[in-house]
């Protein structure tokens, strides 16, 4: 069983997952929260040089951690070190499920998991939000439409949701992203950066200055 890294650190893993083992790197708080909350984060499309590398899953780990949190970002099948192939969203979901669980199983049966994705990973922890109740959700530049095919819009993470996308977004289409929030009961808290485009270039502080006080406000 892996512990836990020491406080502040990243440990890698290598963990064995439904389709084989499951590259990732596992960072410790500073100061952990008393519930042991962890976060899963989740990297933009693997056809499409996406990887846990990212700088924006970077951002939303180092974000998480800084909150407190436990993080957890992994490659998706067939990226870096992760066996297995790409599955459209459908065993990446079943992956983020599972380790989930995984973490769980070393942070307490009880430990809250904050959901959070970039690109195509938003749109892979949201699909994953149904099964796993998450505490909060936190969706960078989610698709809708672009990279999911016919796939049906998720249903509503069941929790506070902060969704964050540039207007100038040239990869995930902004206006089409904000009909599909409009349209959830209640819809999410979006903060709409004007001029940033999908990755963020020179915007990475303002995401983690968003982002930790969401995360803290309502874990709290």
């Amino acid at each position: 069983m892996s512990e836990s890294p020491a406080p502040g650190t990243t440990a890698e893993q290598m963990i064995p997952g439904p389709a084989g083992l499951i590259e990732a790197l596992w960072s410790a708080p500073r100061e952990p929260r008393g519930d042991a909350g962890f976060a899963i984060v989740c990297h933009p499309h693997p056809l499409f040089g996406g990887a846990m590398s990212n700088k924006v899953a970077y951002s939303l780990a180092a974000t998480a951690q800084k909150a407190g949190l436990h993080a957890l970002r992994f490659n998706f099948r067939g990226v870096g070190r992760s066996e297995g192939g790409h599955d459209e969203g459908r065993g990446e979901t079943e992956d983020v499920a599972f380790l989930a669980a995984w973490m769980r199983e070393r942070l307490g049966a009880g430990a809250p998991v904050v959901l959070m994705g970039f690109s195509f990973g938003a749109w892979v922890s949201v699909r994953a939000a149904a099964q796993l109740k998450p505490a909060v959700q936190v969706s960078i530049a989610p698709p809708f439409g672009k990279y999911v095919g016919d796939a049906a819009v998720p249903p509503r993470p069941p929790c506070p949701w902060l969704v964050i996308h540039g207007t100038d977004d040239e990869v995930v289409d902004y206006n089409q992203t904000r009909a599909v929030l409009d349209a959830y009961s209640p819809p999410p808290e979006l903060v709409s950066l004007d001029g940033t485009g999908h990755f963020f270039h020179g915007r990475l502080g303002e995401l983690g200055a968003i982002v930790q006080p969401f995360l803290e406000r309502h874990l709290d």
